[in-house]
């Protein structure tokens, strides 16, 4: 990696995962070891470094990037840039796993332990973590320094742990140069003022935001906050030409076209965006908080899911890491084939479709924050309960991350079944605070096919999809965690 892409990467903050650091200086005597163990409160030999260091310091980094945990493909890219790291980390250590994107060795058999694979893990994640986060370095090193660890540990011998787990890191930032994301801002050439993510390939909408010169296809809202007005732009418009990681082209899957957005079909046009009319009006407290959660693509996957599994599995470091990257990797991947469709298709969202359809006709709906149902609000005030993102409608990238997570973790886990329940405290809405739920309630799911169900259902419920964008996301999504979980499995077992 060039000295100037590294210092590029160093300032990127566009990213989201699960991640934290800390490190170990494996040169220190026993004695001095255990000390600092002691004082760090984690058990190096028998703990699990993803849920009781990394992951509880990540939060603030995350959130100050993307805090509704909403940028779906800027989400999925952190994941892997992070997370996938790990995998490689720990590859040596096993019996016959070599890493995604570098071949570490193999380690003797007496080195594979808990303890060298958490510390593999936590240098892993150190040194992405700085690298893409460069704003919170004076906190992850006080992360480390609470835990008794030096920050500084040196890379010098290729056999720790500690340069294994750089090494790892290293390999995964270098491999994924130059493949589509535009993650460093420079596509195009481009040399100064760099811009990260933004689209290189010429994406112009259909309609602009304040003329809907066709009813199929997406338009950009209007957006306003405070008095300050902006037009949304598609986010990130080119994902669907990223390279993928486990299949060659998302032009391989296949999903039938959204027939009922055609304005020119009146019946199916108006038919499907009057279903989205009577969800919002008799929207449930129930409904509300499910599509908040699952808009979180940060809580609910990221922690409640991963949580519930790794509880359920009883995972150790090395099944936690692989878990992870099978997952994460599904989100990934499933990100790339949904954006691929999605620049194709792009198709209209419910509010155009609605305001088009009614202008300003009086509707039954919900009317906004606090006001419950609503009989006389017109189709140009009428909005979703949640926040209509800013990409296009087809398919839907939530329901997408939902299926192939539960496919790929349903493999993983041998078994569909996954509780997880998730405790939501009278009046802690984001979109209605004080006011839903009206009491307290638990959502709870037995496993994971009710889960990304419900999943895909919220996005109807939150107002921000056609039912067929939720439904037909099956008919790709789920291959893709298959194919995800083959993937790892074959560089599990060294192919």
């Amino acid at each position: 990696m060039s000295s100037q892409k590294r210092l590029r990467r160093w300032h990127l903050r566009s990213w989201m995962a699960a991640v934290a650091a800390v490190v170990l200086a494996v040169t220190l005597a026993p004695t001095t070891a255990v000390s600092q163990q002691k004082a760090a409160g984690f058990d190096f030999d028998n703990g699990n470094a993803l849920t009781e260091v990394i992951y509880p310091r990540f939060q603030k980094a995350v959130r100050s990037v993307t805090p509704g945990g909403d940028d779906a493909t800027l989400v999925a890219d952190h994941i892997l840039m992070v997370e996938v790291a790990w995998f490689d980390a720990i590859a040596p250590y096993h019996s016959t796993a070599v890493g995604i994107y570098s071949n570490l060795g193999r380690q003797p058999r007496s080195e594979a332990t808990t303890r060298n694979r958490n510390i593999a893990v936590i240098y892993a994640a150190y040194t992405s973590l700085n690298a893409l986060f460069p704003e919170f370095e004076s906190e992850f090193r006080a992360m480390l320094e609470s835990v008794g660890l030096d920050p500084d540990e040196p890379a010098e011998d290729v056999s720790r742990p500690a340069d294994i787990g750089i090494r790892a890191s290293k390999g995964v930032l270098e491999a994924r140069e130059n493949d589509g994301s535009n993650r460093d801002g420079d596509a195009g050439g481009r040399r100064y003022n760099l811009q990260p993510y933004a689209d290189y390939t010429g994406y112009e909408p259909v309609n602009t935001s304040t003329e809907l010169r066709n009813p199929s296809r997406w338009q950009p809202l209007i957006l306003n906050s405070n008095g300050l007005r902006r037009a949304q732009e598609f986010v990130t418009p080119y994902w669907g030409r990223v390279k993928p990681v486990s299949y060659r082209s998302p032009a391989q899957f296949r999903v039938v076209p959204p027939v009922e957005s055609n304005h020119r079909n009146r019946r199916a046009y108006k038919r499907q965006a009057d279903e989205v009319l009577r969800v919002s009006a008799n929207l449930t407290d129930h409904q509300k908080m499910t599509a908040e959660f699952f808009n979180d693509k940060i809580f609910s996957l990221g922690f409640i899911a991963g949580s519930a599994a790794f509880q359920q599995g009883n995972f150790d470091i090395e099944q936690a890491v692989h878990y992870v990257t099978t997952v994460d990797l599904a989100i990934f991947d499933v990100s790339v084939a949904t954006w691929y469709f999605k620049r194709k298709f792009d198709a209209v969202r419910p509010v155009s479709a609605i305001r088009y359809l009614y202008g300003n006709k009086k509707l039954t709906a919900w009317g906004g924050p606090g006001k419950g149902t609503v009989d006389d609000i017109t189709g140009n005030e009428w909005r979703s309960y949640l926040k209509t993102a800013d990409h296009t409608e087809y398919p839907s990238g939530s329901s997408s991350f939902c299926l192939a997570y539960a496919q790929a973790a349903r493999r993983f886990l041998g078994t569909d079944n996954l509780v997880m329940n998730v405790p939501r405290a009278k009046g802690s809405s984001t979109i209605e605070p004080g006011v839903t739920p009206a009491s307290d309630m638990t959502l709870r799911w037995e496993n994971l096919t009710d889960m990304a169900q419900d999943c895909s259902q919220s996005r109807l419920w939150g107002g921000v999809h056609f039912r067929a964008s939720t439904e037909n996301a099956e008919q790709y999504a789920p291959k893709v965690g298959d194919s995800v979980y083959e993937f790892v499995q074959r560089k599990i077992n060294g192919g």
